[in-house]
Order: structure tokens, then C-alpha cells, then sequence
């Protein structure tokens, strides 16, 4: 196992990054959104809690006058080394096409890519992501 391995897989990196997300200025989390996604959506509100699997967005979508809420409770990542999927609990919109979209997606696995020259960036990643005890991991599909 490389150095890079090693270090993605440590405990001590993996709670650095946790404190790290929970002290960035939401202001800068705003604004970096805002420079990637720029003549496509502007972010008023970004709000998340890692811990609790919570994030909140308030979006305006470039063109459009109304902003979109979006609230998700509880998403995860499972796998092993090789493998991993994203699942999505709960998520609510203040448009009802966004909702119709959302009911689609929400309570399925999707699987994450992998690509081979970031195997172990994903794993870091899943890691922070992965389900806390057994009753998260359990989904419930919704047709």
C-alpha cells in the first residue's frame, strides 16, 4: 500500500476533513459554487451537516426569477474497495417538478463510476460518507 492509500484510509485524516467541512465559512462554500456553476444557477444558501446527513440549498436557476429550495435528509454511500453507490433517504423541493424528479431518485442506490487513477480519492470520499450503523444501510425502494 502506497503512501497516498495509507494516508486516504487514515481515521485521523478522515475527522480532519469532517471539522474542516463544519468550519468552512458557508460564505466561501457559497461563493465557490457560484464560480463553477456561473451562467448556469447562482447559490444563495448552502447548508449541510455531515454528521447528520443534512443539506439545504437555495438556488436560482440562471434566467429564472424564483429560487429553489431543496432539502435532503439522510444520504450515504456504501460499498467495499471496488465498488460504491450513492442512496438518497429523504429530499423535498418547493416546486413540485423538482419533487417529481426527486421521488425518482430518492431510496435508490446509484452507482458511483470507478475510475481506476482515482480508486482511492473515491474510497476517501465514501468514507466520509458511509453509513453509520446497520439501519442506515437498509434502503427502502420507492417505484
Amino acid at each position: 500500500m502506497g503512501f497516498k492509500s495509507s494516508l486516504l484510509k487514515s481515521k485521523l485524516l478522515k475527522r480532519t476533513v469532517k471539522v474542516g467541512a463544519k468550519l468552512t465559512p458557508k460564505i466561501l462554500v457559497v461563493s465557490v459554487a457560484n464560480i463553477i456553476l456561473k451562467g448556469i444557477a447562482e447559490f444563495s444558501e448552502i447548508l449541510y451537516d455531515l454528521d447528520k446527513r443534512t443539506a439545504f440549498v437555495n438556488v436560482t436557476l440562471y434566467g429564472e426569477e424564483e429560487p429553489i429550495e431543496i432539502a435532503l435528509d439522510g444520504f450515504e454511500i456504501l460499498g467495499d474497495e471496488e465498488n460504491y453507490q450513492f442512496i438518497l433517504h429523504k429530499a423535498q423541493s418547493n416546486k413540485p417538478w423538482m419533487n417529481n424528479i426527486l421521488s425518482r431518485i430518492v431510496g435508490k442506490a446509484w452507482d458511483i463510476p470507478s475510475i481506476p487513477q482515482y480508486k482511492d480519492e473515491i474510497g476517501f470520499v465514501a468514507s466520509l460518507l458511509e453509513a453509520e450503523n446497520p439501519e442506515q444501510e437498509t434502503v427502502n425502494e420507492i417505484a
